[in-house]
């Protein structure tokens, strides 16, 4: 099939065409120009020149395809729109990924969280209605012949095999601990996150086009760790030992700003029993302990 995937020059979107050209597809990433879409061809993509605001280049590229993956922006009711407009009535895929930041509490760092399925009643902050509404857009398509599907994987780890290699959660944690010389958390950093190893993540793309039932929706995880336990395995992987120190979370927001602070100190928790009984998901990756402490992630010691 010829795919276009939005995000392409991403760590989802770079992995999932990785996955895709593996499996005999052509594939063509919007790159927003000349020098990104060079990127894009070293990694055997057909570069789309264009920006996620460019109504044209989305509109016919989208046509011109078998269907569509956007990985670029969950928070881009425009772009969904119009890739949505220019499948209705093809019976062709169409792909949005999310993120399990709709499920966040702001719990600044405490244990606790529902373990969300996709039957389970969203009880959103305000800031993730816009993001619930795109996901809700996309699959009421379905109504007019889109194959429709949304995908929504937590936090992502582990070395993706497009142009960007990492996302910027851990990373962000082992910068923190080489300047001050011992790994962080917000508070006590007993929130617990959802995780999926980067090459699970994308291989559920892959079965979403051949399985996915039009109009559905997929949390991913294989499972979930609290941010104390992932800054442990910083501590180890940086040969600083085990002991954690907490990080105000007024610090944090000077220094990462609100989102990733927010984010990094919720419980994010969901259970994707949904995609391993329908699609045959069947993550196998490294945990993400393993990932950091003996993984891609050493290149940061």
């Amino acid at each position: 099939m010829k795919i276009f995937v939005t995000g392409a020059t991403g760590y989802i979107g770079g992995t999932v065409s990785h996955k895709l050209i593996k499996a005999g597809h052509d594939v063509y990433g919007l790159a927003r120009n000349e020098e990104r879409g060079q990127l894009l061809v070293k990694n055997g993509i057909t570069p789309v020149i264009g920006t996620l605001d460019d109504f044209e280049v989305l509109n016919k590229t989208a046509i011109d395809s078998d269907a569509v993956i956007n990985a670029a922006d969950a928070d881009n009711p425009f772009v969904a729109r119009v890739l949505i407009d220019a499948l209705r009535g093809s019976g062709k895929y169409f792909i949005q990924t999310s993120g399990t930041s709709i499920v966040s509490d702001n719990a600044k760092g405490q244990a606790g969280g529902i373990i969300y399925n996709e039957d389970t009643p969203l009880n959103a902050l305000p800031e993730k209605a816009g993001r619930i509404a795109t996901d809700q857009m996309v699959l009421e398509a379905a109504k007019d012949n889109v194959n429709s599907v949304v995908l929504c994987p937590c936090l992502i780890y582990g070395k993706g095999l497009g142009v960007r290699i990492h996302s910027p959660q851990i990373p962000t944690f082992i910068s923190l601990a080489k300047s001050s010389g011992i790994p962080r958390h917000i508070g006590l950093g007993q929130n617990i996150w959802s995780n999926v190893y980067i090459e699970d993540c994308a291989d559920s793309y892959l079965l979403a086009l051949e399985r996915a039932p039009k109009g559905s929706f997929f949390y991913l995880e294989s499972g979930e760790t609290s941010m104390i336990s992932i800054n442990q395995s910083v501590g180890r992987m940086l040969g600083l030992g085990e002991k954690t120190n907490t990080f105000a979370f007024e610090e944090a927001i000077c220094s990462w700003g609100p989102a990733m602070s927010y984010a990094m100190s919720s419980n994010v928790r969901v259970n994707a029993d949904k995609a391993r009984s329908l699609l045959g998901w069947k993550p196998a990756g490294p945990s993400i302990s393993e990932e950091i402490e003996s993984g891609s992630y050493t290149i940061y010691k």
